[in-house]
């Protein structure tokens, strides 16, 4: 008897993408199977692509689950519920639903006290098990939140990135009238400027290296830009901010931007890291403390996803403005993956799943 199989994008290395059959997967019964309609690609996914394994269990099995290996990418995604276990009860079948990715260890004491993002190992669909890049994926049922039958599924895929972005800025601690500055102009940092503005900040300013990305900071609102190529960049944002900005995120990752932002504060002003450092920083501990920084990193999100639904239902977080090119699965690694890593112009790409 044959096994019934569906197109999936489908990690083997770094550089090495397939769409290829692959078995449709059956729940247990506390999980929920949701056949996809729209996957975004993220920044982790290219990185697992481009410089992979990172996050994927490719040669110690990742514990929750048992999984390694070969592994179906896509964390950013929205579907139809087809299937549920027999104890899943907050959803039912033909429920338009997204999905929280992020994996919980139930022995966890992190779990108990609902701080679920910082329970170990970590872990998310679509790299420690296979996920949205295909037309149908299994998740567990405490993942799955239901969406407004008026919110687009183009909409819904952007959820998770844009529930990062909602996490870092209350993370920050941000308050109505306040000052921000934020550096890197991907999709993380342009969702940040959607969530800072959200939250009543009085001024965003984005800096970036691309002029391209610049334009589409100002295009959903920020109130100025520097590219990151000029000189004294922390002189610029302290000119604009009247001594110093309330607020610096980090959405690029790199020494440069670190400093930069350091610099950018005004004293007893807050660093949100929420970009994935690829190298440690050097830091200059006794300007953080004559100065009054405080410094703070964020992992995903936690208890938030409703609250972004809601924003981006309601318009205030109009996330749509973000992507710049939808693709069918067949093309995700020319018109993806290479386009993410070769077209400063691309911002987010949704691939369309189902037909």
């Amino acid at each position: 008897m044959s096994v019934p199989v569906m197109k999936a994008a489908r990690w083997y290395a770094a550089k090495d993408i397939r769409v290829e059959d692959a078995p449709i997967p059956s729940t247990d019964s506390k999980q929920v199977k949701i056949e996809v309609q729209y996957a975004g690609i993220c920044g982790s996914d290219l990185h697992e692509y481009a410089h992979g394994p990172m996050l994927i269990p490719a040669d110690v099995p990742y514990p929750l689950n048992g999984h390694i290996g070969v592994t179906t990418l896509g964390h950013e995604f929205s579907g139809v519920v087809t299937e549920v276990g027999e104890e899943v009860k907050q959803v039912k079948i033909g429920d338009r639903v997204v999905v929280e990715p992020l994996f919980r260890n139930p022995e966890s004491p992190f779990i108990v006290t609902g701080e679920y993002n910082l329970s170990e190992p970590l872990g998310f669909i679509g790299l420690t098990s296979n996920g949205g890049f295909a037309k149908f994926v299994v998740v567990e049922d405490y993942m799955v939140h239901p969406i407004p039958d008026h919110m687009s599924f183009e909409q819904g895929a952007l959820v998770e990135p844009a529930a990062v972005a909602v996490y870092a800025v209350k993370s920050s601690g941000l308050k109505l009238g306040q000052s921000c500055v934020i550096f890197g102009a991907g999709p993380i940092g342009l969702l940040c400027v959607q969530a800072a503005i959200a939250a009543g900040a009085a001024t965003v300013i984005v800096v970036d290296v691309a002029e391209k990305r610049l334009e589409k900071a100002l295009e959903i609102g920020a109130t100025q830009v520097i590219n990151g190529k000029e000189k004294d960049v922390s002189a610029q944002v302290k000119q604009l901010t009247a001594g110093g900005a309330d607020i610096y995120i980090d959405a690029a990752g790199v020494q440069a931007t670190y400093d930069a932002g350091i610099a950018s504060l005004k004293n007893g002003g807050t660093a949100l890291l929420v970009a994935l450092f690829g190298k440690p920083v050097t830091t200059n501990a006794f300007d953080l403390v004559v100065r009054e920084i405080t410094i703070k990193g964020t992992i995903a999100y936690r208890n938030i996803f409703p609250e972004v639904i809601q924003l981006i239902h309601t318009g205030r977080m109009p996330v749509e403005k973000l992507v710049t090119a939808r693709i069918e699965l067949e093309n995700i690694v020319e018109e993806g993956f290479e386009a993410l890593l070769n077209n400063p112009t691309q911002v987010k790409i949704l691939v369309k799943i189902a037909k």
